[in-house]
């Protein structure tokens, strides 16, 4: 699967705003939900500025659906980059999902993306003249006719990739081209001869009559069970051909098959001896034959009322812990399992909020870093024009990229200077505290910035 990342800068427009009939349409999607859950409506609005957009979705069309749904630009940017039905990058006139999930991959999906990788280049990657592009994506929903791509709103299946191949060339000169099956199939039967519940024997009542002949035949020979019922047969049959018993609880101690209650029982004595009786009512002991009373069995009238009756406290009390004051800061265990960028991430946040809570909800994300943080010095320009990626450090998208620059960081050993004052103040001028501990971002701008050897 591709990575789900905004295009880059160079690609995005400045603005974005629906057509008069978008923005109409809009308003009647809106309406269909109560007040307060317009925001069901976000991906029928994200389809639609997709469409609009020429097939792919900017970051200004995702801002632009954050404003007319009332909802944070992060809200609708999490919803577009989970579901690939959204184009995040420019893509072809023809835009080709290839579904890469276990049937398809297992009927030739891999095949089909080697000849798209041979003809198109990586996934994402636009042909020269503007007309293809293709993904991998997770299941499309055809998997009795795998494998299958999506191009632009069609499904395409039972592909090959000569197949894929001609249907690419017609859908470029512009011929017509079939959808569905692309070799005669019709909606999910079986691949060759329809045989499935073809057996006249499956519905005219004879399979079941030679199932229950061979029922009758097993039981003409006269049993008990056919005069005195189930229960007599299952007595009978456990007389005469007796099994050993399991052990008890799981005790090694095995009664003999005579000792057995059927076999009593057929032989017209209690099923259970008086011993036995006696063994399983004492109090205090294992009622396994034979067997004394283990350490640590429990008084059978060792119950919570007898307890408070006799002055001891009940089940429910015993271990009882204090429980601390509301306003208590909860005792932190000695080792929590995280890792020590985590560690410092959640120290960083908890000492955050409590400096931020203070201020008021207006302040600006300059004086909420002001106030937990140092500033980092930046630079007017990048050096010598040419800023380094900085979208090579995990973590650092085009946006925050951008934001970076705006700061007057342009170059990886800037970042891997950064003391922590100074990593408190981006972390919270970018509205994310701690995650640059999280992400490591010093330690992978000093790896970015070392000097090749």
């Amino acid at each position: 699967m591709a990575n789900r990342r905004l295009a880059p800068a160079s690609e995005q427009p400045e603005s974005f705003a629906f057509s008069p009939e978008n923005a109409e349409w809009a308003k009647t999607q809106i309406a269909k939900y109560p007040e307060g859950r317009q925001a069901s409506a976000v991906i029928s609005l994200l389809w639609r500025a997709q469409e609009q957009n020429g097939g792919w979705l900017p970051r200004a069309a995702i801002e632009a659906v954050a404003a007319e749904l009332g909802m944070p630009n992060i809200r609708v940017l999490e919803v577009a980059t989970f579901y690939t039905m959204f184009a995040l990058e420019p893509v072809g006139r023809f835009w080709i999902q290839v579904c890469g999930t276990v049937p398809c991959d297992s009927c030739g999906a891999r095949g089909l993306k080697e000849m798209l990788q041979a003809r198109l280049g990586p996934p994402g990657h636009v042909s020269a003249d503007g007309t293809f592009s293709w993904l991998e994506v997770e299941c499309l929903g055809a998997c009795c006719n795998a494998p299958m791509v999506q191009i632009n709103q069609d499904y395409y299946e039972d592909l090959t990739p000569e197949s894929l191949g001609q249907l690419m060339d017609d859908l470029a000169a512009g011929r017509p081209v079939k959808v569905g099956s692309q070799t005669g199939r019709v909606s999910s039967e079986p691949q060759g001869a329809v045989n499935t519940l073809t057996d006249p024997t499956l519905f005219d009542g004879s399979r079941v009559g030679a199932w229950r002949k061979r029922f009758e035949e097993a039981g003409k020979v006269e049993t008990p069970a056919a005069q005195t019922g189930e229960a007599a047969s299952g007595t009978q049959q456990a007389a005469e051909n007796p099994k050993p018993a399991r052990p008890d609880a799981g005790r090694p101690i095995e009664r003999p098959a005579s000792d057995a209650p059927a076999q009593r029982a057929a032989n017209g004595e209690t099923p259970v001896k008086a011993e036995d009786r006696a063994d399983a009512a004492e109090r205090g002991r294992s009622t396994a034959k034979h067997g004394s009373a283990r350490p640590g069995d429990a008084d059978v009238l060792d119950s919570p009322a007898k307890r408070v009756a006799e002055g001891e406290p009940a089940a429910g009390d015993q271990g009882h812990q204090d429980v601390p004051a509301r306003d208590a800061v909860p005792q932190q265990p000695e080792a929590s399992g995280a890792s020590a960028g985590e560690v410092a991430a959640e120290a960083e946040e908890a000492r955050i909020a409590g400096a931020l809570a203070a201020l008021p909800k207006d302040a600006s994300p300059e004086q909420k870093a002001d106030a937990v943080g140092k500033r980092p010095p930046g630079l007017d320009a990048a050096r010598a024009g040419k800023p380094d990626d900085l979208t090579r450090i995990t973590g650092v998208g085009p946006g925050n990229s951008q934001r970076l620059n705006g700061l007057g960081i342009y170059h990886f050993d800037q970042i891997a200077a950064w003391s922590r004052d100074e990593i408190t103040w981006v972390g919270t001028y970018l509205a994310f505290p701690g995650r640059i501990d999280r992400e490591n971002w010093v330690g992978q701008a000093k790896a970015l910035s070392a000097p090749a050897q």
